[in-house]
């Protein structure tokens, strides 16, 4: 079924840009990152009897929108399992927190050399942005956002791309906090209060609450609507195309 547009397209009217995330908001590889921390738990926790398996709903409450290393560490946490940090070079086969969170980039990467098609609703309202003028940037918790970009044909439309590497290199804690989304504003030359947050996941929503910034738009792509409202979205939308006027 198409969407239809919204009526209200107010929570992105007047601002100056729109800081997109990237897995969920404009690619489906949030669904690739969910295929892949499954298949990475599922494994490790075969070597842990008595630990509870893990669900879908595990995806959601301790790792979607978070950096790697800290999605590792709150699943861990989640069943009372602390692990070494190890080295960020980590070989993918060691129990680490570095190890496994490579061995889960190892498993996404294979999926993701493939291929990769944008969300079609999520390309016309970029390109309905772009035509109006706005400027844009992604800010992803993702060590791979270039590599999602390019593989989604995107690349070209993102000068300003605030990564998990960046954030790193930058000392920049992730989301929740708004310090991404606040750099990324300030790599635009321009202020938080004239940017709109596009997000999909709690902690995404979260950040984009916890800075000052124009709008929160919330993408239901399976977290919930109330959630994503509770977390504090302006709006909450199936498909960005609703936001076309």
């Amino acid at each position: 079924m198409t969407p239809q547009p919204a009526a209200d397209t107010a929570a992105w009217t007047g601002a100056s840009a729109i800081l997109f995330d990237l897995d969920g908001v404009l690619t489906p590889t949030a669904t690739v990152h969910e295929h892949a921390w499954q298949e990475l738990f599922d494994g490790y926790l075969a070597s842990r009897p008595g630990i509870s398996g893990y669900s879908e709903s595990d995806y959601f409450d301790h790792i979607d929108g978070k950096p790697r290393f800290d999605g590792v560490r709150d699943f861990l946490a989640s069943r009372g399992i602390t692990l070494p940090e190890g080295p960020l070079d980590d070989d993918p086969a060691n129990e680490t927190v570095q190890g496994l969170g490579n061995r889960k980039n190892a498993i996404f990467n294979d999926i993701v050399s493939a291929g990769v098609e944008p969300f079609p609703g999520s390309v016309r309202f970029l390109e309905a942005v772009l035509e109006r003028g706005l400027k844009v940037a992604v800010v992803s918790s993702s060590r791979n956002a270039p590599a999602v970009l390019k593989a989604a044909g995107l690349s070209h439309h993102f000068a300003v791309v605030v990564d998990g590497v960046l954030a790193a290199e930058q000392g920049l804690p992730g989301k929740p906090s708004p310090a991404t989304y606040e750099y990324a504003a300030k790599l635009l030359d321009l202020s938080s209060p004239e940017c709109v947050v596009v997000e999909d996941a709690v902690s995404g929503v979260q950040a984009g609450r916890a800075g000052s910034f124009h709008s929160v738009i919330g993408v239901d792509r399976g977290a919930g609507r109330q959630a994503l409202l509770d977390a504090g979205a302006t709006l909450v939308v199936n498909d960005l195309q609703e936001l076309i006027p």
